[in-house]
């Protein structure tokens, strides 16, 4: 297997290409989608199968924390619970480069969710290219980092993500070379926004 490896313009998404890319994603395949922050693998949300294999792309565990990536907060109620001022808190910041820890709806597979604390991880990301392929797709991405085994840092670089894995994903999405920075990850508990981890997204609105 060699991944369909589609360059799209960071700015100005061709229409054919980003149809291409979700079409891939949403017949099973495992994605490589650049976001606000690094490169991302990404799948199906109900698709058990393709989340199994970016478990092992990354050699981590199937109770890893994966995040969805939601087009706006219009899906948020889906799968994440929220009180008035939190969802407020939300609309005034994104999109942009966090990661939200929330309470989890039913709605959301427990494979999906931190078991013991019933959570989930959502993302609203920036950026013409993600913007586009969530429109485009029918249903929130499954996602988590692009970060190899052995490495420490997301991958920025399309080209050398296509030589590493290339052979084991089934669509790379081209964006050109990011500046690659984690997201900033806020984690609501009793409505109380707490700082996880400091990344790209200003922590400022919610310390």
């Amino acid at each position: 297997m060699t991944a369909e490896f589609i360059s799209i313009h960071p700015d100005n998404p061709q229409p054919r290409f980003i149809k291409k890319a979700c079409s891939i994603i949403e017949s099973g395949g495992v994605g490589v989608i650049p976001t606000d922050s690094a490169y991302a693998l990404c799948c199906n949300i109900g698709d058990k199968n393709a989340m199994e294999r970016i478990a092992a792309i990354r050699k981590i565990s199937k109770k890893h924390n994966f995040t969805l990536i939601c087009r706006d907060l219009s899906e948020l109620s889906t799968y994440a619970k929220v009180s008035n001022n939190v969802f407020r808190l939300l609309k005034n910041n994104t999109p942009g480069a966090y990661t939200f820890i929330l309470p989890a709806t039913k709605e959301v597979p427990r494979r999906l969710m931190n078991e013991k604390k019933r959570t989930i991880g959502i993302r609203v990301p920036s950026g013409a290219i993600i913007e586009a392929l969530l429109n485009e797709c029918s249903e929130p991405l499954l996602s988590c980092s692009l970060i190899l085994p052995d490495h420490e840092e997301p991958e920025n670089d399309p080209i050398t993500i296509n030589d590493e894995i290339g052979s084991i994903v089934d669509v790379i999405v081209d964006g050109g070379v990011l500046d690659a920075m984690p997201t900033t990850v806020i984690r609501f508990e009793d409505d109380m926004p707490i700082v996880r981890r400091v990344g790209r997204g200003d922590p400022t609105p919610f310390s």
